[in-house]
């Protein structure tokens, strides 16, 4: 079975995973974009008629500014990038331009997806309250996410571009500090799906305990007042999420009567709501 007929027969599923695919980007009617780096694969596309029935979607196909020379005039047709001889980890510009009242798609974009490499050579916190990290071994731009580990988990911080070159990287980022022992770490999701995780770093903060009026355990009827600033979670008695924020106070006059989990600072305790 050719490759062709193979992806005629998972277009209808393809179309379903892809039809939100963060993947695309439409600049505007008659150009796609689809950038990313060279893993050794090539892309398919499906190519439908022209509005006007007089031949195909697709007019021209652009990789780093130049023209294919790929046959477009098919209803599925296949980008060869093995001819360019790009080294694997090399930047792609993939541009489709087509014809108004008609969309092509291409069927494979993860293909174009960077795998995470990174390896970290350094991270630390430094005094003014930011995380450095150095890395090399960068295949690609991927997002690094900030983890800090709260409430016995690992919540999200922030997130910074990366910059995808073997050679040192080197990356800031302003955190939120709470009262005592603070951990982070920092997290890549490349292609395969499966993060990958740097060393955790720790910091001793000097920052003041954060309490909270009624309690522990204690009950409210309109708000809940903090000591401070603080970021908080509010859980319902099943676990469901209810609130959360950074701020000095909460309303809690919307919620139902019962007893509520509260994370904040670095506890996590509970309250009854009448």
């Amino acid at each position: 079975m050719t490759i062709l007929k193979k992806i005629n027969k998972i277009v209808p599923v393809l179309f379903l995973l892809l039809s939100g695919s963060s993947a695309f980007q439409q600049l505007y009617a008659g150009e796609i974009v689809l950038e990313g780096v060279y893993r050794g694969e090539n892309l398919y596309v499906e190519n439908p008629y022209s509005s006007t029935g007089v031949g195909f979607c697709v007019s021209e196909v652009l990789v780093n500014g130049r023209t294919t020379t790929d046959e477009i005039n098919s209803s599925f047709f296949e980008i060869d990038l093995s001819i360019y001889n790009f080294r694997y980890g090399a930047i792609l510009k993939v541009v489709l331009k087509h014809r108004k009242g008609c969309t092509p798609r291409i069927l494979n974009p993860e293909v174009l997806t960077p795998e995470s490499t990174f390896k970290i050579k350094s991270i630390n916190i430094d005094k003014d309250g930011f995380l450095n990290w150095t890395t090399i071994g960068e295949h690609g731009s991927l997002p690094f996410i900030i983890e800090q580990y709260r409430w016995n988990k690992w919540i999200r911080a922030g997130s910074v571009k990366g910059k995808g070159t073997e050679k040192i990287n080197r990356y800031r980022f302003s955190i939120d500090f709470h009262s005592g022992v603070n951990k982070f770490r920092i997290k890549q999701t490349g292609a395969n799906k499966k993060p990958r995780y740097s060393q955790s770093v720790e910091f001793n903060s000097n920052l003041p305990e954060i309490t909270f009026v009624p309690g522990n355990g204690g009950k409210v009827t309109s708000k809940i007042y903090f000591s401070g600033m603080t970021r908080y979670e509010i859980y319902d008695y099943y676990g469901k999420l209810i609130k959360t924020g950074t701020a000095n106070d909460v309303d809690v006059r919307t919620l139902k009567p019962g007893t509520y989990f509260l994370n904040y600072d670095n506890k996590t305790e509970t309250f009854i709501k009448r």
